[in-house]
């Protein structure tokens, strides 16, 4: 495959590590690259609930900044069930990627749809940037002012105003799944003392606080750049994997020594055990997602500083114009209610969620109430197959739902 067809789509699996099982080797999912096509215009809804028998709603949310958010609920499940009240369930995608991520499998396999099923009332996020969340109340997403956000902005505008909503319209508190950055975003919320009490229980999959031990070269070498001339290579507001911008800059990153984009098997971060073929064409039809490039950055800081913290504006006078100090306040972890229910599930080739990573942020968790704080280590399980493996259902969502029922 040439490499521009490769490039386009090499930091989309660096961040979710796609590799199919090995019978259909590395060579046939460099051929699905070259058909990849836009999202669907009908609607998460429509392209991915409502045909396999569910009723689901499309909701736009607006955040405190402004920015109008596509939610789909899916109410109940295929079998119905009266008119019982159902406990309602947040699912929080990851970065570069929308809520199509929980709905790629076929509906024994998807977790949305598998949540519905048990009885609960499913809800899915979108967060800004994203196809069906390019909205604003007064911004143009093709102007740069649109993409002036960060992970801190989703955690502190995003994810409370779709909190809030769910809690308003259920008037129950909810149950939450994040994967990836969906697990970072309510991490550092939760960390201070917000939406604990909306929420009832967490579960985090792939967990992302700590990113400094990333494997591969490609990994550590785009972290880098990122904290480094990002702006004056880019001069760019979105980071659109899709872009030619963005092409062009990956194509800079391969020219490193340390980094052979000509290895696909090595190129990507982890080796999913468990993705089979139909899977990835269903993912790579809709997938990968805008972000900012502010974001990437911000990502990226987490990887060269090694702390959780707010986005570092690069000098002391611009960080104690925003925050009040010269350097990003902290997310203390710690400060997580040791009564809070936390399940975390997590993968020993995982190289985004390096076990050496998460076993610091158990550290942070380490004075959490007995029987508040369930951990999963899954040694085959990589970063993309905690949403799209075949296997998972059985390995971990039949885990979570239990998690959930003993924390009514």
């Amino acid at each position: 495959m040439g490499v521009c067809k490769f490039l386009r789509f090499l930091w989309i699996s660096v961040l979710l590590s796609i590799q199919p099982y090995p019978a259909f080797g590395s060579s046939r999912l460099a051929s699905d690259v070259s058909v990849v096509m836009n999202p669907p215009p009908l609607g998460i809804c429509a392209s991915a609930v409502t045909k396999y028998g569910y009723m689901c709603q499309e909701i736009d949310v607006t955040t405190e900044d402004g920015y109008i958010l596509s939610v789909q609920r899916i109410p109940k499940g295929r079998r119905g069930g009266g008119g019982r009240t159902r406990q309602p369930v947040l699912l929080q995608h990851g970065v570069l990627v929308d809520g199509m991520t929980w709905l790629l499998n076929s509906p024994d396999q998807s977790l949305a749809l598998i949540l519905a099923d048990n009885g609960y009332d499913v809800w899915i996020a979108n967060t800004r940037g994203t196809s069906f969340s390019r909205r604003h109340v007064s911004l143009d997403p093709d102007k740069p002012e649109f993409w002036n956000w960060t992970w801190d902005e989703i955690a502190a505008r995003d994810l409370p105003a779709v909190i809030a909503y769910i809690f308003q319209q259920t008037g129950q508190k909810i149950h939450y799944v994040g994967h990836s950055l969906g697990t970072l975003i309510a991490l550092a919320s939760f960390s201070e003392g917000k939406q604990i009490d909306k929420v009832k229980s967490a579960a985090l999959l792939s967990p992302v606080a700590y990113l400094s031990h990333m494997t591969t070269a490609l990994g550590v070498v785009a972290a880098k750049v990122f904290v480094g001339e990002i702006t004056i290579v880019f001069g760019l507001a979105e980071f659109n994997p899709k872009g030619e911008d963005v092409s062009r800059f990956l194509k800079g990153l391969c020219a490193d020594p340390k980094v052979d984009c000509y290895d696909l098997m090595s190129a990507i971060t982890g080796k999913n055990c468990c993705l089979n073929a139909s899977t990835v064409d269903v993912f790579l039809r809709n997938e990968p997602q805008s972000t900012s490039t502010k974001n990437m950055v911000h990502l990226a800081q987490t990887v060269r500083d090694g702390v959780l913290a707010k986005y570092d504006y690069g000098n002391p006078a611009f960080n104690l114009e925003h925050y009040g100090v010269p350097r990003p306040p902290i997310y203390n972890i710690s400060n997580i209610p040791k009564d809070f229910p936390l399940f975390l599930s997590y993968g020993g080739q995982d190289a985004l969620s390096d076990p050496k990573d998460v076993a610091t942020l158990l550290d942070d968790l380490k004075l959490h109430d007995e029987g508040k704080l369930s951990v999963q280590y899954i040694k085959d399980y990589a970063h993309a197959d905690f949403i799209m493996g075949v296997t998972a259902k059985d390995v971990i969502y039949d885990k979570i739902i239990s998690f959930f029922k003993r924390n009514q």
